[in-house]
């Protein structure tokens, strides 16, 4: 097989199991979906104070609702030998790695992001700063992921492997989350996002080069 191959049949493969088990990307949506709805709720009809908090709070949710899907991302795949089959197969392992990150953001990220303009409302944001938000978030999000990816390889087997994996990735995250949020803030305040537009697009390109490779070398310590 070759190396599209791999990554194709990984894509395919993910995506195929993700609708048999659609309740754990629903999981994922429903708690960024509650998460989202109560600060408005709480804090009252308040418009300016939604329209403070609002860019923080969604990129908070959409972070705490991507370490939700993390442990899963090769959990199930140790538990029934199929990453022993996969390494054993002489097929590329950083491809495949790459088409279950791909995969993994399609299930977990996308429907979020579809999700944002409604939530967006209810924060009272500015129409000018829902494409800000959207386009952070399409950047951030990747780099969750791989972040994840690779803290999810190093922990593999290990009985406290969930909470290793927040552990280990959200000190990693912050810095998405305060471009993120902040890119949607400077587009409110008349300000230009460009310049935390761009830091985040330089991480999502350095993460996808190298989280593939790394999560797949990190992949076989853990197995071996």
């Amino acid at each position: 097989m070759t190396g599209l191959g791999a990554f194709a049949w990984a894509l395919r493969r993910d995506l195929r199991l993700a609708i048999r088990r659609r309740s754990d990307a629903l999981n994922v949506l429903g708690f960024f979906v509650l998460a989202c709805s109560m600060f408005p709720l709480a804090i009252g009809p308040q418009r300016e104070w939604l329209m403070r908090i609002g860019p923080g709070v969604i990129w908070v949710a959409a972070l705490l609702a991507t370490m939700l899907a993390l442990p899963r991302l090769f959990e199930h795949d140790h538990a029934d030998g199929t990453l022993d089959a996969m390494i054993a197969s002489g097929r590329s392992l950083p491809l495949i790695v790459a088409g279950k990150l791909l995969a993994a953001w399609l299930v977990t990220a996308l429907p979020l992001i579809v999700l944002t303009p409604v939530l967006g409302v209810a924060f009272s944001l500015p129409d000018g700063a829902l494409p800000t938000m959207l386009v952070s978030l399409a950047l951030g999000t990747p780099i969750l992921l791989g972040l994840g990816a690779i803290a999810g390889a190093l922990t593999l087997g290990l009985r406290a492997g969930p909470t290793l994996v927040t552990m280990l990735c959200l000190p990693l995250c912050v810095p998405v989350l305060v471009f993120g949020a902040g890119a949607v803030e400077a587009q409110a305040s008349g300000l230009s996002p460009d310049a935390h537009l761009a830091l985040l697009a330089a991480g999502m390109l350095m993460v996808a080069l190298a989280a593939p490779p790394v999560a797949a070398q990190a992949l076989r310590i853990s197995v071996e």
